[in-house]
């Protein structure tokens, strides 16, 4: 019995883009927008007053920053229709006071939203531990789709481009976040109809259990047949889901996963990153965990990276 749900044409009805009117926001709002239109989907425009001001300056100037921000959202609402980015999309605006992603959430359920398109400013190491990442509190909590337009992603998406469509890449673990957010990359890849790299990584010396000396030869073996292993695994789980439209392809690399990530999708020029990402009970800890494997990823990847929560 396949433990891979069945593939299914992706359907979006309900897109939300989360601004902080940054430079950092640029990217994400025209993958939004690009997305919005390509499926005839609602487009929100969402910006939180974070409620850390309630206890650092009181509600008045709270209340104030929030006028503020909706003369920059009609200014911006008004920017997007004058340059008919707007155009055909139905499409509403809105600004809320509170904890970022609390609020974030009330709008992602009250609207239905199927997917939410995030920024971020790729802060990382003492920074991101001190400050956390709005970003990552977003992917780790939502349970709808999370599109990550990092700084280094390229600005234009590839559905308002007249190039054609370059590959996706599926970061594969085999844990059960993989088998549930495979559909999706499937899906995705058929409605482009794009090439679906899997990749697996797998740690640079495998080593069996029991303690032993190995030649280099030993090890070079092993290495082989963890090469071989985890491509037969990849080639099993695109056997028991849905034809691809185009043969996909299989890598497996050896190393630290989210550097082998960014590595292959640079080598690939992939258009896109889907990840599955695990369940956890500690999302708040989590998000401030420099080494993060998908954090490292959403930060420096070349394209956007969009992950599924099982």
């Amino acid at each position: 019995m396949s433990l891979v749900a069945p593939a299914a044409d992706l359907q979006l009805k309900s897109i939300l883009v989360a601004t902080d009117f940054s430079e950092a926001s640029e990217k994400p709002l025209r993958h939004a927008l690009a997305i919005a239109r390509h499926y005839g989907a609602k487009f929100y425009l969402v910006h939180v007053v974070s409620s850390l001001g309630f206890t650092l300056v009181g509600p008045d100037a709270v209340n104030a920053a929030t006028e503020a921000v909706w003369r920059d959202a009609r200014k911006l609402e008004d920017d997007l229709v004058q340059r008919g980015a707007l155009a055909g999309l139905r499409h509403e605006v809105i600004v809320r006071q509170g904890n970022v992603w609390e609020e974030l959430e009330k709008v992602i359920r009250q609207e239905e939203v199927n997917l939410v398109v995030i920024g971020t400013h790729g802060r990382r190491g003492l920074g991101k531990l001190l400050l956390g990442s709005v970003a990552e509190q977003v992917f780790r909590h939502a349970d709808c789709l999370v599109l990550t337009v990092g700084p280094g992603s390229f600005l234009e998406n590839p559905v308002e481009s007249a190039r054609a469509i370059r590959p996706f890449m599926f970061a594969a673990d085999f844990g059960g976040a993989s088998l549930h957010a495979l559909p999706y990359a499937i899906s995705s890849a058929n409605h482009f109809g794009a090439k679906l790299v899997l990749l697996h990584v797998v740690p640079s010396v495998p080593m069996p259990e029991g303690p032993r000396w190995y030649t280099p030869g030993d090890v070079m073996q092993m290495r082989e047949n963890a090469r071989m292993a985890s491509l037969r695994r990849l080639e099993e789980l695109t056997a028991q889901n849905a034809e691809l439209a185009v043969k996909p392809e299989f890598m497996v690399e050896f190393g630290l996963p989210s550097e082998m990530i960014l590595q292959a999708a640079d080598t690939l020029k992939a258009d896109g990153i889907i990840m599955g990402l695990h369940r956890s009970t500690h999302i708040g800890t989590a998000s401030h965990m420099p080494w993060a494997t998908a954090y490292e990823v959403v930060c420096r990847a070349s394209c956007p990276v969009l992950t599924v929560k099982n």
